[in-house]
C-alpha cells in the first residue's frame, strides 16, 4: 500500500488512464551509439489504438507504445547519442502519405510536446522542438546517462484530429550499469523547493494526486507554465506507457496543483512534474505504486 493519503478534490482536473502492461528485460553493459537503433516490441504495432483478438476488440493500447498510429508514424532521425555530450534530436511526424506533417493544432502553447525518457525512469527531459518550414523537428539535448530511452512526440495533426503520443527509442552511448526505479516517496527537494504529494493511485479507481510546493517551510506560488500552473507525465515502469496531463484549474498564485488519475493497471509509475517559480521551470520526480486490492 502506498503510503501517501488521499486528500479532497482541489479544482477541476483532468482525469486520464493507463492500458495492461507489457514486459521488457532488464538491461546491462555497454551501449554503443554507432550501432543501429534495436527494434522494440512495442513498435511492431500497426496504425490504431485497438487490436482484434478471437473476434473480440481488445483494450486499447497505451500511448507511446507504438511508432505509428492512425495513419501518422513518428520517423526519428537520430537514433543514437552519447553520454554527457551535446546532441541534437531531429525527426519528423510523417502522414498516410509518407510526407511530413505541416500543420499542427497548438495545446499548451506548443505545436508538439517532446517527452525523453530513459527505460530505467531515472532520466526525463520535457523538451519543445523547432519545425523547419519542411516539417522536421530538431532540438539540442544532452543526456547524462548512458543507456537505452524511449523518445514520445505529443501532437494533434491539424484542426479536428484527435491527439496522438507516438513513441520510438533512442541509444545513448557509453558505459551502462542497471538502476532500480527509485523507491517510493512523498515529497522531493528540487533547488531549495520541496514538493509533497498527496493521494495515491488506486488500479480500477479515480485517484487525485496533488502537488504543493513549498520553501523553506512556507508555500510557493506557482507561476503559469504552457498555460496551466503545472505539467504532468507519469511513465508505467517497464513498458513506459504513457500519460500527459494538464490540470484545469488555473487559479492565478496556487500553492498547489491536482490532477485525477484512472489507472486500471497495478504497477509502478513514474511521476513527473513540471512546475515554474522564479521564472525557472523545474521537474520533480516520484515514484508511486498502485493499491492492489483497490479494484473494483
Amino acid at each position: 500500500m502506498n503510503p501517501l493519503q488521499k486528500i479532497g478534490a482541489f479544482g477541476a482536473a483532468l482525469a486520464v488512464s493507463f492500458g495492461a502492461a507489457y514486459g521488457v528485460g532488464a538491461l546491462a553493459g555497454p551501449f554503443d551509439s554507432g550501432t543501429e537503433k534495436a527494434a522494440h516490441q512495442s513498435d511492431s504495432h500497426e496504425g490504431g489504438s485497438h487490436e482484434e483478438s478471437g473476434g473480440q476488440s481488445a483494450a486499447p493500447v497505451p500511448a507511446g507504445l507504438q511508432v505509428s498510429e492512425g495513419g501518422y508514424t513518428l520517423d526519428l532521425e537520430s537514433g543514437a547519442l552519447e553520454a554527457g555530450r551535446a546532441g541534437v534530436i531531429r525527426f519528423a511526424v510523417q502522414g498516410a502519405d509518407g510526407r511530413p506533417v505541416t500543420t499542427y493544432k497548438v495545446e499548451h502553447e506548443k505545436e508538439l510536446h517532446l517527452i525523453v525518457a530513459s527505460r530505467d525512469l531515472t532520466e526525463y527531459r520535457h523538451l519543445h522542438p523547432t519545425r523547419a518550414a519542411d516539417g522536421t523537428w530538431s532540438t539540442p539535448v544532452t543526456l547524462t546517462e548512458p543507456g537505452s530511452y524511449r523518445v514520445f512526440a505529443d501532437f494533434t495533426p491539424g484542426e479536428g484530429k484527435e491527439n496522438l503520443t507516438l513513441g520510438s527509442d533512442l541509444t545513448v552511448g557509453g558505459e551502462y550499469a542497471a538502476r532500480k526505479v527509485p523507491a517510493q516517496t512523498s515529497e522531493v527537494t528540487v533547488d531549495g523547493y520541496t514538493v509533497a504529494l498527496e493521494g495515491e493511485l488506486a488500479a480500477g479507481k479515480e485517484s487525485e494526486l496533488r502537488f504543493a510546493v513549498s520553501e523553506e517551510g512556507r508555500p510557493v506560488k506557482l507561476e503559469p507554465y504552457l498555460g496551466a500552473n503545472g505539467h504532468l507525465v507519469a511513465l508505467r515502469a517497464g513498458d513506459l506507457a504513457y500519460l500527459h496531463v494538464h490540470p484545469h484549474d488555473d487559479e492565478s498564485g496556487a500553492t498547489g496543483v491536482t490532477f485525477t488519475a484512472d489507472v486500471p493497471s497495478t504497477g509502478t509509475y513514474r511521476l513527473f512534474l513540471d512546475f515554474k517559480v522564479d521564472g525557472k521551470v523545474r521537474t520533480a520526480a516520484f515514484t508511486a505504486g498502485t493499491d492492489q486490492h483497490s479494484h473494483g
